[in-house]
């Protein structure tokens, strides 16, 4: 518990006026400048991250969305319940509704990653053609999709928008927005919320990690830079179009820090 405590303060620390939230998205943007340089250059040495059947993107980066949604869950309903209770002094019923509001913001998330998701394939299956050795004596099929190639064990050339630079991306940054919370949040050392509010933030953080990480070596070994520089560019107006646009108004899930007014000096440098 000791050890937990010691890494929930100091992932605190690190995350505190929102410098790593803010820097973030320049980095990713570099990873994919100098990743697809060093691909192009064939500089990469073999790996085996190279092979999309890896542990790390079968059972984290394949689910990204998963993992990042039943991991927010728990996390913004407790520390929003607490926040309304403590620094509001809101009743059970109007607390929870604050909770449910915030927690509007998973749903947005699963509409931005279900039609993002589906934009990429309509776009991939609109641009490609299949290559295929056709069987002699047999005139030449058309595949109106990747699907019906994949099938007949052909290969489709389309422009694929890289999904995973888009998902984990848009992940890594709605995850240190909502843990911004944590700055307006205060917990006696002795509760057993604190304990738990630490374990997923250590979680989160770690979970964080994984979705750069990957990202970097989706960077590294796959897609073209048009590609990858598309799919975190969506990834990344994805976030700035809910989180610092649309989750300003009134008629939105809202932002993790609701004790802050928009106006105040604090709420401008810390998001």
């Amino acid at each position: 518990m000791e050890r937990l405590e010691r890494s929930g303060r100091w992932l605190r620390a690190a995350l505190a006026r929102g410098r790593v939230r803010r820097r973030l998205p320049a980095l990713l943007l570099a990873i994919a400048l100098l990743g697809s340089a060093l691909k192009d250059s064939d500089l990469v040495p073999d790996t085996p991250l190279q092979n999309k059947r890896n542990p790390l993107n079968v059972y984290f980066v394949k689910v990204a969305w998963a993992w990042t949604l039943w991991l927010l869950l728990p996390f913004i309903t407790l520390t929003t319940y607490e926040l309304a209770r403590s620094k509001f002094l809101y009743g059970r019923t109007k607390s929870a509704l604050l909770v449910l509001r915030r927690l509007g913001a998973l749903l947005v998330g699963t509409a931005v990653w279900y039609l993002c998701t589906e934009l990429f394939i309509y776009v991939e299956n609109l641009t490609g053609e299949c290559s295929l050795q056709g069987k002699p004596g047999q005139p030449p099929r058309l595949y109106a999709s990747k699907r019906e190639c994949h099938q007949d064990s052909g290969v489709w050339n389309g422009f694929d928008i890289s999904g995973h630079c888009f998902l984990l991306s848009y992940c890594a940054m709605m995850i240190l927005e909502e843990l911004a919370v944590l700055e307006a949040l205060s917990i006696d050392h002795s509760s057993k919320l604190r304990v738990v509010i630490n374990v997923l933030l250590v979680s989160l953080c770690f979970l964080t990690v994984i979705w750069v990480f990957m990202f970097l070596c989706t960077a590294l070994y796959f897609h073209d830079f048009s590609q990858k520089l598309l799919g975190v560019l969506i990834g990344l107006s994805a976030w700035y179009g809910t989180y610092r646009f649309w989750y300003l108004k009134p008629f939105s899930p809202g932002l993790p820090l609701p004790n802050i007014p928009l106006s105040s000096k604090k709420y401008s440098y810390s998001r």
